[in-house]
């Protein structure tokens, strides 16, 4: 403002800006003058002032107590809500019991009696079925994480001394020749054709693995790798130099497989050679009395012809078998029913575990009489062992949580609110879940990260552990209200545990629901974690009184940037 404004008044914005000090110091020092001598203007500062510290002192303020009516009615309330949660919960857990035994028991049963029992044909599925293909590919993948970790490490820690182009083109060019040197070579490009209908003529070669993605699959000519089918039907009446990884409805082959055989179909028929093993997962199988597997077969099937040759050991869960060829090794099968005719030869020991015993022809070339076992069912009822042992780990729980809560109780509490916040725990719990051990793996592949991820690893197991007792302190707040005294607090988690562990040992479901609650704890601890690990920021301070109107502003006052 000029001596010539000096009638002008200030408006609101500019007095606003000058409270929250967010004028330049030129400008500031305009107004400060201006306000000395015009009394509009300073009641207006002083008033706007008066407002910034009223709206600063209400955002730190605690909130208000409820009126005393309000408080009754609530505690009434809340008295009445534990009732209610605690029947809610256990209607809820005999509703899961019934859905078990009503629904899912027969489910499971008839799955065992055709021989697919969970921890066999997950182990299968792991170690021996198309997925194993890759361990190897991703054991290298971690190597090259790892290698470039460490360079990154190191680049890091000498960047003050790489000012020069010099420097930078010298540490460039060595890391290209490490890559030229210590890079192994590309693998064989692979091809991928995708179409209605995918065929490869019986002139046609194929240079490195393929991918044939259609309704109808034919390989006539030679792939010169590995083969990777996905469509209706798969006809393979040529060479393929590699592997056979196949996922169809129909798999037929009479050509020949030099390597293996990974297969989940609806029915697959084999007239053709299969030089190394086979595993499939099908509902038929038949191995026709010109098909042949060099090695072993895995099969897990309903039903399963075998005429043709077999080198070595057959391993199945079936619900039927008739085995009419040969088998060079031992021979292993549990299901239902088993036939070996007259013609069928086995060279090696013979076990069958069923529901009714084999029928085995007396003509048949048995190296060894065949081993019968009656298969028993295991019954879904829970024995006075389980419930000692039930008890046992409740009350471990409980002692965990009670050192935990008492060790660190500001934190428990505040991870205990983040359970709350539902979809961002779960959320951040899936990917803390995973992500954490793989990260500490990579970082044990190398020295410098090893004593990193071991106490990584450490840390997130024992979290396994802490994420169910801040759901279970969690579970009892909703039951028993919520708490700020750590022993109220450590009394509701002995609830929430308790109820937990209980859910936790209903058949089948109960797996999945400590899977859920370790995820949401996790998540909850996480974020408890990475709040904590924030800067903490100052509250918003009070401007400073304003000065009286024959004061000038002083020469050393910061106000803006």
């Amino acid at each position: 403002m000029s001596e010539q404004d000096t009638t002008r008044h200030c408006d609101e914005l500019t007095l606003m800006m000058y409270v929250e000090r967010q004028l330049d110091r030129e400008a500031a020092q305009e107004v400060s003058l201006h306000t000395q001598t015009c009394t509009r203007c300073l009641t207006l500062l002083r008033a706007l002032d008066r407002e910034s510290r009223l709206l600063t002192r209400s955002m730190l303020e605690q909130d208000e107590p409820l009126p005393a009516r309000l408080a009754e009615f609530h505690e009434q309330a809340k008295r009445s809500m534990r009732w209610i949660w605690g029947i809610f919960f256990g209607l809820a857990a005999l509703g899961v019991y019934a859905f078990y035994t009503e629904y899912i028991a027969g489910f499971q049963s008839q799955l065992e009696q055709a021989g697919f029992g969970s921890s066999n044909l997950l182990s299968l599925m792991v170690f021996q079925g198309a997925f194993y293909k890759g361990w190897l590919s991703m054991f290298t993948l971690v190597e090259f994480v790892a290698l470039a970790s460490v360079a990154a490490l190191g680049v890091f820690a000498i960047r003050k001394y790489l000012r020069r182009g010099t420097a930078l083109a010298v540490m460039f060019a060595s890391l290209g020749l490490f890559a030229a040197f210590v890079t192994p070579a590309p693998a064989s490009a692979a091809e991928f054709r995708k179409n209605d209908t995918v065929t490869v003529g019986k002139e046609e070669t194929v240079k490195g693995d393929l991918y044939a993605m259609g309704d109808h699959v034919r390989i006539e000519g030679t792939v010169d790798g590995d083969l990777f089918g996905f469509g209706e039907q798969v006809e393979i009446s040529g060479h393929v130099t590699g592997d056979l990884i196949c996922f169809c409805q129909s798999l037929r082959i009479s050509g020949q497989i030099d390597g293996n055989l990974r297969s989940m179909a609806n029915n697959i028929t084999l007239t053709g050679t299969i030089d190394r093993s086979a595993t499939t997962f099908t509902e038929l199988l038949t191995i026709e009395p010109n098909g042949k597997i060099g090695r072993n077969l895995t099969s897990f099937t309903k039903s399963l012809t075998l005429d043709g040759n077999l080198g070595r050991d057959l391993l199945t869960m079936i619900g039927k078998g008739t085995i009419n060829g040969t088998i060079g090794g031992s021979l292993n099968a549990k299901g239902e029913n088993l036939t070996i005719n007259s013609s069928a030869s086995i060279g090696g020991p013979a076990k069958f575990e069923g529901d009714n015993p084999a029928n085995v022809s007396s003509e048949a070339k048995l190296a060894s009489p065949l081993a019968y076992t009656k298969m028993e069912h295991k019954s879904h009822q829970r024995g006075p062992s389980f419930s000692v042992w039930t008890i046992i780990w409740a009350a471990a729980y409980v002692l965990f949580g009670l050192v935990l809560l008492s060790l660190l109780p500001s934190f428990s509490r505040e991870a205990s609110s983040n359970v709350e916040n539902v979809g961002a725990s779960f959320g951040l719990g899936v990917l803390v879940l995973f992500a954490v051990p793989i990260a500490a793996v990579i970082a044990c592949v190398t020295v410098v990260g090893l004593f990193v991820g071991l106490a990584t690893l450490f840390l997130w197991y024992g979290a396994l552990y802490f994420a169910q007792i801040i759901v279970g302190a969690t579970v009892g707040q909703w039951i028993l209200g919520r708490v700020s005294d750590t022993w109220a607090l450590i009394g509701r988690m002995v609830v929430g545990i308790i109820l937990l562990r209980v859910a936790m040992a209903v058949p089948f479901l109960g797996i999945w629901i400590k899977f859920a609650v370790i995820v949401w704890g996790m998540g909850a601890l996480s974020l408890a974690v990475y709040r904590r690990m924030q800067p903490t920021i100052a509250p918003n301070i009070p401007p400073v009184p304003l000065p009286g109107p024959t004061s000038p502003l002083p020469s050393n006052t910061t106000v803006g940037s």
